[in-house]
């Protein structure tokens, strides 16, 4: 198929498609000598693992280290595994900024509080 149908049928915009080709996303794609490259169905199942991906929270260049694992191996095994090692730095970074968000928070209410003092001193 070509790129337009690849990607009314993945709900993407051509220039998404050819943007995940240059990063190596999509495997490999047919070129003719017309210069047209025609995709396969494979291509269109990476795309939708891309989708998937992308909502999990994997940035592309996450995506880049494992999309080819998902296509390698009929359990997936291994694409499954390195996803969860992924989003287990995740949420450890997730959890390291919100325990830096909760002290900030704690700081913002006791200056609010020592602000607020002042303000009652020079008013009484």
């Amino acid at each position: 198929m070509l790129i337009g149908e690849l990607a009314r049928r993945a709900g993407v915009t051509p220039r998404t498609v050819r943007h995940y080709q240059q990063l190596g996303l999509l495997g490999n794609v047919e070129q003719q000598g017309n210069g047209f490259h025609y995709y396969t169905e494979d291509s269109l199942k990476r795309l939708y693992k891309i989708d998937m991906l992308k909502k999990l929270g994997l940035s592309l260049e996450e995506i880049q280290s494992v999309i080819d694992l998902y296509f390698k191996e009929p359990t997936m095994i291994k694409g499954k595994q390195k996803v969860l090692e992924i989003l287990a730095k995740h949420l450890e970074e997730t959890d390291k900024k919100m325990e830096a968000l909760a002290q900030f928070r704690e700081e913002i209410v006791a200056s609010m509080a020592r602000i607020q003092l002042m303000i009652d001193e020079i008013s009484s």
